[in-house]
């Protein structure tokens, strides 16, 4: 368990392994996915509490941050909510992180390495498919249910 300083804020983000953060996970922590709308539906942590806020978006110039993150974060996590930001690599996840404290949120931490980390680990991921069906109504009849797709490190 190391941390990363960031300079901009004098707020130290501390960057936790995905062992560490798959255990907070399992408890108390919010599990926030900065990650893009695309890369969350292709594969996400398995956590009670995951949200989905894109740091950034993929646009024909290349990524933009998003300019809602702070706004839509605020909205759905208090300030006292202990959190735990992940991303892709753990790069965006930094940045979201050091955004979060400088907005006054408490206990926020980078899950070090991201999804790939996550999945190279070999730890339980939802995909778009478990989402939906998840969804089905109980009644529903069997052939609407699907199997279950298997993710693989990318």
């Amino acid at each position: 368990m190391g941390s990363i300083g960031i300079e901009r804020s004098g707020s130290e983000v501390v960057t936790i392994d995905v062992h560490a953060a798959k255990g907070l996970i399992q408890t108390s922590h919010v599990y926030l996915d900065v990650r893009t709308v695309e890369e969350f539906q292709k594969g996400h942590v398995d956590a009670a509490k995951v949200i989905n806020i894109p740091y950034m978006f993929n646009t024909p110039e290349g990524r933009v941050k998003n300019p809602e993150f702070l706004k839509e974060v605020s909205s759905a996590c208090k300030k006292e909510d202990h959190i735990i930001v992940g991303c892709q690599s753990g790069v965006r996840s930094v940045y979201a992180t050091t955004d979060l404290l400088t907005e006054g949120f408490k206990d926020v931490s980078n899950m070090g390495g991201g999804y790939l980390a996550w999945v190279k680990n070999e730890f339980a991921v939802k995909t778009l498919l478990d989402l939906v069906k998840d969804e089905v109504p109980v009644k529903a009849p069997v052939d609407l249910v699907k199997d279950e797709v298997a993710v693989k490190a990318p």
